[in-house]
């Protein structure tokens, strides 16, 4: 798995950060991902994950305890799949 740290808790529909009514995603295959243009980072490192069956998951790194749950298999964040 690759995790990716990020200032959000997830993925959303649109920056929460800027768009209240964001929606987050629990979990989202890659082809979602492509279709909806959203950006986990960038096109190439995601299509390598995607290639190599590597999911993605993406939480919130300023949150303290969250590192530890993802490593101990807690979910939290958006699991790209």
């Amino acid at each position: 798995v690759m995790l990716k740290g990020t200032r959000v808790d997830g993925i959303y529909t649109a920056d929460p950060e800027k768009d209240p009514t964001a929606v987050k995603f629990d979990k989202i295959s890659y082809d979602e991902v492509y279709s909806k243009g959203l950006r986990i980072m960038d096109l190439t490192a995601t299509t390598l994950c995607k290639e190599n069956h590597l999911p993605i998951i993406v939480f919130n790194m300023d949150k303290e305890g969250n590192l530890k749950k993802v490593l101990s298999g807690e979910k939290v964040g958006t699991l790209v799949y």
